[in-house]
């Protein structure tokens, strides 16, 4: 780290370490601690530290367990399973709310399975399930960061070790950093739990981007979208707007798919393309493709990102979606 300094790079945070920065112009964050959550440990960290001294509260996700378990595929897609770690990220949030600091909570770490990661499932589409999951949920209990682990290197990488050609989950992530802005909304949907929906203002346009997980293997799902304004707490019960969809025309559709339906293969179709880097290694143009905005058709295990344009005078953050399924 000294030598870091000494050759004047820029660092953006660190843990444990601000004395190495006297100069509070150039002092990087200071994160912890790290490791995975326990309540008396962070408590007792945070106390003692004090207030100001940590600027965001970091901590690790590895909720699919070692990454020899035989049992992990069937893990990756049991809504129940995957609904544990939701008490890991509330009660983080529950520390951020207590102390305050700084930055808020961060993943420092995650790679859903321990050890390097599932030779046969982390870098797989099935693997996407776990991650876009992980990236809707911590967005949820308002995580500012989410570090995936790791860009190369292990069965969990982003990129495959040998030939640095993305895995699925590269796909994923990609298009999540596109799509999804930092204002996250409330979604309503308990009709099935094998979908799982997350919805954010859109990134660069006015609009709404929502990801759809089904986790069903077997099940495909048609949803109909509606959104609503907020009732103020001044208005009669009456002046509450019925559901209806009040957007653009189109929508923008993702939909990410597994090659022959081969969940446990390693090339991921985008509305039925194929991405495989072009002849020069770029990545592949991920293109959209318009549909009529107010229903879906959801296939089964597979991931949809839904971009709603808006035509509305509010903000997007004073909007809720509604979902309503129809089993096919």
């Amino acid at each position: 780290m000294k030598y870091t300094i000494s050759k004047g790079y820029k660092v953006d945070s660190y843990e444990f370490v601000k004395e190495l920065h006297p100069d509070p112009k150039t002092q990087p964050k200071v994160l912890g601690p790290s490791g995975y959550y326990d309540e008396k440990w962070f408590n007792s960290f945070l106390e003692v530290s004090g207030h100001d001294v940590v600027d965001g509260v970091t901590h690790h996700i590895y909720n699919l367990g070692p990454g020899d378990d035989p049992n992990m595929i069937t893990k990756i897609q049991d809504p129940s399973y995957l609904n544990q770690v939701a008490r890991t990220y509330k009660g983080v949030l529950n520390i951020v709310n207590k102390f305050k600091p700084q930055s808020g909570a961060w993943v420092s770490e995650s790679g859903g399975a321990l050890h390097g990661g599932a030779k046969d499932l982390s870098p797989t589409f099935a693997d996407g399930f776990w991650y876009l999951d992980q990236l809707g949920m911590a967005s949820t209990y308002n995580h500012k960061v989410f570090c995936r682990q790791t860009l190369i290197g292990g069965n969990y990488a982003l990129l495959n070790t040998t030939t640095s050609i993305p895995n699925p989950d590269y796909y994923g992530a990609l298009l999540w950093h596109r799509l999804m802005g930092s204002t996250v909304l409330a979604v309503t949907q308990e009709s099935n739990p094998n979908l799982r929906v997350y919805a954010h203002c859109a990134k660069k346009k006015p609009g709404i981007s929502t990801i759809f997980i089904n986790l069903s293997k077997d099940s495909s799902f048609n949803v109909t979208l509606s959104n609503y304004e907020h009732q103020s707490r001044n208005s009669r019960s009456t002046d509450v707007a019925k559901p209806e969809f009040r957007g653009s025309k189109d929508r923008e559709e993702y939909h990410l798919a597994a090659l022959a339906g081969n969940i446990q293969g390693q090339i991921v179709l985008l509305n039925d393309v194929p991405m495989v880097p072009t002849e020069t290694f770029d990545i592949p143009t991920m293109e959209p493709k318009l549909v009529n905005a107010s229903t879906a058709h959801l296939y089964c295990s597979s991931f949809h990102s839904l971009c709603n344009h808006q035509r509305l005078s509010s903000p997007c953050l004073c909007l809720n979606y509604i979902i309503t399924l129809s089993k096919m």
